[in-house]
């Protein structure tokens, strides 16, 4: 692919736990608000832009105007493009519609955003007019698919209790996997968040509803409770007889990310350091068997390493999107991946799961990772409902 990512052209906000610090903020207005302050910061135009991708799954109030409302609040009236919903894996999904709109010549520099609040999600009616009394259907959008896949009637956690039970995965397996991710984030905390600060302005200043004034300010990722062994020896299984504690489960989030896309010439002249090249190389997706959705991200990483001609030893970092433990360790055990060297810096299954975000901020993490590294190639890999998965391939290298 011949689509570039400008280095330091990315941003992520903290992400807050569930009904916190962000959860009374529209998702598309907050994350046109961050885009303008962290554009500015880097002193990249809206009129930079000649194509947009807005990436969000649980829908706002005029969210259906999408990609061209987002473009607008930001100041880039005569940029368009598509909004994505493709549940977890919007993120991926986003890049890759960008990164083949540049490869194809039909666009030159691309703005991806992804944003979403599952906090306070939307109830809607549905109309039925054989109801009783013609009264409508009524679907809370967040709770009600969190709940079941309607294909299935199985919930998200019964998916990774499938796959454990597969591979006969235990309890104490998974709070390794667990206390292993709490110990990779530490990493990102040190030195005043030096990690973290490298893609995330912080203190993060939270603003009020009207994107007027400042109502808080975040240190860092709200929602992060302290892990030890002994705490996660204390949990029991959610499910009778199952092996998966809420310890060893991410938890919904908020929060909004954002990567800028374009060519290799351009590349250059919006990076902060010229001298770094980030390529997108290859995509991958794939679905399994009905609920066993924390498998799904295995064929899809070996779909993108067979399109970049590459092998899990080629990887110099790995990065997952990882609801539950359950994953990683299914993930290293049919890929030869490192269990305990995947996830540097931190992960989804750590620092929460804004759905849309998620995954554009672990690339973004990736590429950060790659860079301290020297280069090399990446791999990001996550699973998303419907029993599917994507993977993304990045090189990091020397312009």
């Amino acid at each position: 692919m011949a689509s570039y990512i400008p280095y330091g052209a990315y941003w992520s906000t903290p992400f807050a736990k569930w009904q916190g610090a962000l959860a009374h903020l529209h998702a598309v207005k907050f994350a046109a608000h961050v885009a303008r302050a962290e554009l500015a910061r880097r002193k990249i135009a809206p009129d930079s832009f000649d194509f947009a991708v807005l990436g969000t799954t649980v829908p706002q109030q005029h969210s259906f105007y999408g990609a061209p409302w987002f473009m607008g609040l930001i100041g880039a009236d005569a940029v368009s493009g598509p909004t994505i919903n493709q549940a977890c894996a919007t993120g991926a999904r986003s890049l890759e519609i960008a990164a083949r709109e540049i490869d194809a010549g039909e666009a030159n520099t691309a703005l991806v955003a992804t944003c979403d609040r599952v906090s306070n999600g939307p109830e809607i009616t549905y109309p039925n007019p054989d109801g009783p009394g013609g009264a409508g259907t009524r679907e809370h959008w967040v709770l009600d698919n969190f709940a079941a896949d309607p294909l299935t009637g199985e919930a998200m956690l019964a998916t990774a209790e499938n796959v454990a039970r597969k591979y006969q995965i235990s309890r104490e397996a998974q709070h390794e996997v667990t206390l292993r991710r709490y110990e990779q984030y530490q990493a990102a905390l040190a030195d005043d968040r030096a990690f973290q600060k490298r893609y995330m302005t912080l203190p993060f200043a939270v603003p009020d509803a009207r994107l007027a004034k400042t109502r808080a300010t975040m240190a860092g990722d709200e929602g992060i409770f302290p892990t030890t062994a002994e705490g996660l020896a204390r949990l029991k299984p959610v499910l009778p007889d199952g092996t998966v504690t809420y310890g060893a489960q991410t938890h919904p989030a908020d929060g909004n990310a954002a990567i800028v896309l374009t060519t290799k010439v351009l590349a250059r002249e919006l990076s902060a350091r010229p001298e770094i090249a980030i390529r997108v190389v290859a995509f991958g997706q794939a679905r399994v068997a009905r609920a066993h959705m924390p498998e799904a991200p295995v064929p899809a990483a070996r779909r993108a390493l067979e399109r970049a001609n590459l092998k899990i030893g080629d990887i110099a970092a790995i990065k997952s999107h990882n609801p539950f433990a359950v994953n990683d360790l299914v993930f290293a055990r049919e890929t030869g991946a490192d269990l305990a060297t995947m996830n540097n810096y931190g992960c989804s299954l750590v620092w929460g799961h804004p759905q849309g975000p998620t995954g554009l901020r672990s690339i973004i993490e990736l590429i950060e990772e790659l860079a301290l590294r020297g280069g090399g190639y990446g791999l990001f890999q996550g699973c998303a409902a419907g029993d599917t998965g994507m993977a993304v391939v990045i090189h990091v290298g020397d312009a």
